[in-house]
């Protein structure tokens, strides 16, 4: 009797099973399109990036309309009445902060912000940047790296008394009685420079993890759609034999 009352309802329940294991399966398949979209637009953009590096340095002050990228060699002074410091960092493991000072372009009336470096603090949070002050003309080496207004503009937060910032924004220059140039320069390593701050490399054009997450998400495609279609065939088949 209870056989005879199962099997029907296992009949009904096969083509809702499938539909489903085969609805979820085509959701996997738009994300990992999404995801394989993504890294299309990343390897495009490290391309454009990789090629803008590889032409000869800029040199600042001067005329230019794209700066994003490309090698910069800028000569003025540091203003370090105005230093910025970014909380909530980390190299090799250290917690610590980094420090960005705005350079005051000689012959002009425009800095560009500097990414001097990285700087230990157990709290990731507080720093001295006036104990790391680098005094009169600098030439500085590096690449520059567009900078733009965040949402959340930098999210500026003044802890101990200093203000720090969670990243470089655009939004920095509000604060400074001159104009800015939208980019923020990687300041190169270089043996006589100071220890500290410690010179940090400019962002690595690597693909993130687009492509892992595109492979994630069509091998659960696989395995909802493939797997729904072979569990309904096997209870089809123990259907079958159990009518017999």
């Amino acid at each position: 009797m209870s056989v005879g009352v199962d099997i029907p309802m296992t009949i009904r329940a096969r083509p809702l099973f499938l539909i489903i294991s085969l609805m979820v399966a085509a959701v996997c398949i738009r994300l990992g399109f999404w995801q394989a979209g993504k890294l299309k637009v990343r390897r495009t953009a490290n391309a454009a990036a990789y090629a803008a590096r590889q032409k000869p340095a800029v040199l600042l002050p001067g005329r230019y309309t794209d700066l994003a990228g490309r090698s910069v060699i800028a000569g003025g002074t540091y203003d370090h009445a105005h230093d910025f410091v970014v909380r909530g960092r980390e190299y090799r493991d250290t917690p610590g902060v980094e420090v960005v000072t705005p350079l005051r372009l000689t012959g002009s009336d425009t800095a560009v912000l500097v990414l001097r470096g990285f700087v230990p603090a157990a709290d990731a949070l507080t720093a001295r940047p006036d104990t790391l002050r680098e005094p009169g003309p600098q030439i500085v080496r590096g690449i520059a790296l567009a900078l733009a207004y965040a949402s959340d503009s930098g999210a500026p937060h003044t802890i101990q008394g200093g203000l720090t910032w969670r990243h470089p924004d655009l939004a920095m220059g509000t604060r400074l009685p001159y104009p800015i140039l939208p980019v923020l320069v990687f300041q190169a390593g270089d043996p006589s420079l100071p220890r500290w701050p410690r010179r940090l490399d400019p962002p690595s054009l690597d693909e993130g993890p687009y492509e892992s997450y595109a492979i994630q998400w069509f091998a659960f495609a696989v395995i909802f759609g493939g797997g729904g279609i072979i569990w309904v065939a096997k209870k089809r088949g123990r259907g079958e034999e159990a009518r017999r």
